[in-house]
């Protein structure tokens, strides 16, 4: 990579604390940059939460974002305080998990995710992959849908793990050894497809059959009461 993150990360957080002052409430990195898998086509998913947000706030922000480097590959979420304490709960699970705060905390989410929004992520995970890998094998016969649908698995086969045991691993590396066979093929495929991006075409028809047999399964194992 041609930057430092932990630099870039700091002359952005001046540059929030210039722009918002006392209303920057919380300041996090998500996706591959905190889980210390970023390489160098990797986003900067940044997370900004403020006391409320405009169209005004969202503006100001993209032009400051403007003056910094590297501004093609920033991306992220940006939310007032109380909408994000009125999101959907399952997607307050993995976004409390899979966040490392750089500035302030989001603490005040956990006591809000029950047992259930967690059982909620995994079967909206399963169901979001069970139908669009069905419909990939039927209709686009993509491999590049295909290895996207393998990386969205990642974050459901997260959730079935953190259901099980009450732990969050973020690190892929550091989850697979822990999981059942079938989700660690699931995993161990979505990290391969980065060093042999050729795999999903060439063995197209088995890792969509894998894929769609697995959301299956636990579309009927999480089903609701």
């Amino acid at each position: 990579m041609n930057y430092d993150i932990d630099i870039w990360m700091k002359a952005y957080l001046e540059d929030l604390k210039t722009l918002l002052g006392s209303r920057l409430l919380f300041v996090g990195l998500q996706g591959s940059y905190c889980r210390g898998e970023a390489t160098d086509s990797s986003d900067i998913d940044a997370v900004v939460i403020l006391d409320h947000v405009t169209p005004q706030d969202l503006k100001a922000y993209s032009v400051m974002l403007d003056t910094l480097p590297n501004r093609e590959k920033v991306c992220g979420f940006i939310s007032g305080r109380q909408e994000l304490i009125n999101w959907e709960r399952s997607d307050l699970f993995q976004f409390y998990h899979d966040t490392t705060p750089i500035f302030g905390s989001i603490d005040f989410l956990l006591p809000l995710i029950g047992k259930e929004d967690i059982r909620r992520a995994v079967r909206i995970g399963a169901c979001n992959i069970y139908h669009m890998c069905g419909h990939n094998i039927v209709h686009e016969k993509s491999a590049e849908i295909l290895k996207a649908l393998y990386k969205s698995a990642a974050f459901t086969v997260q959730a079935v793990y953190y259901d099980q045991t009450g732990t969050y691993i973020k690190q892929k590396s550091e989850l697979i050894p822990m999981l059942q066979p079938q989700e660690r093929e699931i995993l161990q495929t979505g990290i391969m497809f980065r060093k042999q991006p050729n795999m999903a075409q060439a063995e197209f028809d088995r890792l969509s059959e894998l894929l769609f047999n697995w959301a299956a399964g636990l579309i009927i194992e999480y089903k609701t009461d």
